[in-house]
């Protein structure tokens, strides 16, 4: 049986559009994924926050820290505003 290696890939920038938003949607939910199972398996707390080329804040928190999550996400929403 012969193994298949996969080719690993150059990390840099992603010049069409589409594609790039694509692949953060993908990467982002990969993340968010692997927070929570970080959480689950370690019984850690994990909070992740993630913002988009466009300013666009994406978060993730495990269950007990999920209120200071939404309260930080109103507060840098707010600073982000100022701050453009």
């Amino acid at each position: 049986m012969v193994k298949i290696r996969k080719e690993k890939i150059k990390i840099r920038r992603i010049d069409y559009l589409p594609a790039r938003q694509v692949t953060f949607s993908k990467r982002r939910r990969g993340i968010f994924k692997k927070a929570e199972e970080l959480s689950i398996l370690c019984e850690s707390e994990v909070a992740v926050i993630i913002f988009s080329q466009t300013g666009k804040l994406f978060d993730f928190s495990s269950s007990r820290y999920r209120y200071y999550c939404t309260t930080s996400h109103r507060l840098l929403n707010s600073f982000v505003i100022f701050l453009a």
